[in-house]
C-alpha cells in the first residue's frame, strides 16, 4: 500500500465528484434563475429547488455520516487489536462494558496507561473525557521532564 503524502490525500469519486455534484448545482442555479424570470410558473420552480437543495444536502451528509461509521469500526477495530496483543485474550466482553468514548479516549494511551485506563474505565465508569485529561496531564508533565533533562544536557 503507498505511503499517505500530500500529493494523495486527497481522493475523488469521479461520478460523484464530476458528475452528480455539478448537476446538482447547475439545476439548482436554473431553477433560482427560473424563479425570478417565469413568474407564471413561480411556485413549481421554488419546489423544484428546493427539492435539489435537500438532494444536494442529503448527498453531502450522507457521505459524511458513512465517513463517521467506518471511523468507529475501525476505532473498535483498534482497540480490539490492541488489546488481544496486550492481554492475548479477545476482547468482546470487555468492549461491551465500555462505551464507545471510553474505547476512542483510550486510543492515545500508551501500552502501560492504557491497562491503568482501562481498569479505571472498567471499575470506577471513567468517561472517555476524563481519561483524555489525565493522559495529556501524565504527557505534558513527562514532556516537562524531556524539556528539563534536554536542557541539563545542553548545559553539561
Amino acid at each position: 500500500m503507498e505511503s499517505q503524502n500530500y500529493k494523495n490525500h486527497v481522493r475523488f469519486y469521479a461520478p460523484h465528484h464530476f458528475v452528480f455534484l455539478p448537476l446538482l448545482i447547475i439545476l439548482e442555479g436554473i431553477g433560482i434563475y427560473k424563479i425570478f424570470s417565469d413568474q407564471q410558473n413561480q411556485l413549481l420552480w421554488i419546489l423544484f429547488s428546493i427539492v435539489i437543495f435537500l438532494i444536494f444536502y442529503l448527498a453531502i451528509m450522507l457521505r459524511q455520516h458513512y465517513a463517521l461509521v467506518i471511523q468507529n469500526r475501525i476505532v473498535r477495530l483498534e482497540f480490539k487489536q490492541r488489546y488481544f496483543e496486550l492481554f492475548g485474550l479477545r476482547s468482546d466482553d470487555v468492549e461491551e462494558k465500555l462505551s464507545f468514548g471510553q474505547i476512542a479516549a483510550l486510543r492515545f494511551a500508551y501500552d502501560d496507561e492504557f491497562k491503568v485506563f482501562l481498569e479505571k474505565a472498567l471499575k470506577e465508569n471513567m468517561k472517555g473525557d476524563e481519561i483524555k485529561k489525565i493522559h495529556h496531564q501524565m504527557e505534558s508533565r513527562s514532556s516537562q521532564s524531556l524539556k528539563i533533562i534536554n536542557t541539563k544536557i545542553i548545559l553539561l
